[in-house]
């Protein structure tokens, strides 16, 4: 099975359409699919329902599918850094479900795994509880969680080879590796493509039976959200 494309377009050719589902990977603006990003802002497609740890910042990341915006809803666990974001979101353009950092991850494992809901203590006794079942085990309580299963789920990897097997480094595996499962078909892009075989099969994140589509796509300009530097000392 052929699964290497020239470019993100051509990876996400026929599998793009309005309101659908998106898992995105990425934690702040390490490991997020920035060419993928870009190749569904160009091709325009909107109503998008997009799950992901944060919503990127104003122009980078997910930011640019908000400022054109092509997302209806966000489901995400910090949005602290997007203007624009907050302006959809408090003038009412854009719905948000706000969801702790651990149980979005444990959401899109679940949903990878066939687990349509689990139960979980956090969230208990704020608005993240509100309207969802509660139960208790052992005189503890729960909230039920929804697992997250999305059309499409798109993801950035450090290393991979031709047969799809990846590689994420450091930070980028946070929320790369559960995303990558949650959905029916996971695209990929990685900053080098090797060959079948040469990888360490013990330094597998991901097995390549998950990544149906893969691009290269090098080079890429590593971003940073907030540089801070000391003063350099008197001389």
């Amino acid at each position: 099975m052929q699964k290497i494309y020239p470019d993100a377009a051509s990876a996400l050719e026929g599998l793009l359409f309005d309101g659908m589902h998106i898992c995105a990977g990425g934690f702040g603006l390490c490991g997020i699919p920035e060419r993928l990003i870009d190749a569904i802002r160009d091709a325009g497609t909107k109503d998008l329902t997009i799950a992901s740890n944060n919503a990127g910042i104003d122009g980078e990341g997910l930011g640019k599918l908000l400022r054109t915006r092509q997302v209806k809803k966000m489901i995400s666990s910090y949005v602290g850094e997007n203007k624009e974001f907050e302006r959809q979101y408090l003038a009412g353009e854009l719905e948000v479900e706000f969801c702790p950092q651990g149980t979005l991850a444990e959401r899109c494992r679940a949903g990878g795994a066939g687990i349509p809901g689990f139960y979980t203590k956090t969230g208990v006794g704020t608005q993240v509880a509100e309207g969802k079942e509660h139960k208790e085990f052992d005189g503890q309580t729960y909230i039920l969680e929804r697992g997250i299963y999305a059309d499409l789920c798109i993801i950035k990897g450090w290393k991979a080879d031709k047969s799809g097997n990846l590689i994420f480094r450091k930070t980028a595996r946070n929320f790369n590796q559960p995303m990558a499962t949650a959905g029916k078909i996971c695209v990929a892009e990685v900053e080098e493509i090797v060959e079948t075989g040469s990888l360490d099969p013990d330094a597998i994140h991901l097995p390549g039976i998950y990544v149906k589509r893969l691009i290269c796509g090098a080079p890429y300009d590593k971003k940073i959200e907030f540089r801070t530097v000391r003063e350099r000392a008197a001389a």
